[in-house]
């Protein structure tokens, strides 16, 4: 198995729409990679690891797949719809990590 996390980078000017991502967004995107998707969580960045301190990302959305193919070839096809998306629920730019999930 493996996860794609999806992280959006936090600044004094990053805005997100946490409803919008985890109603909206979240759920097209489930709709649209459908069987292949076995899995799917948002986390909420609060604050950073030192009192006071930011929260390194402002939101980081997590994509289970059996295998990085499984993943490209549901992905690939839905790409342009999914990205078009972003502007309405943040200002920033995503990062895109793909992780094997170990136990």
């Amino acid at each position: 198995m493996i996860k794609v996390s999806v992280m959006y980078p936090n600044n004094a000017e990053a805005t997100f729409d946490i409803e919008y991502y985890c109603n909206s967004h979240m759920t097209m995107v489930g709709e649209l990679l459908a069987d292949s998707l076995k899995g799917s969580n948002v986390d909420y960045g609060l604050a950073g690891g030192a009192p006071g301190e930011m929260a390194p990302f402002i939101a980081i959305g997590h994509l289970i797949f059996d295998s990085v193919e499984s993943f490209q070839a549901a992905f690939g096809p839905h790409a342009k719809n999914i990205l078009a998306d972003i502007p309405n629920y943040t200002n920033t730019q995503p990062q895109i990590q793909i992780s094997e999930i170990k136990s």
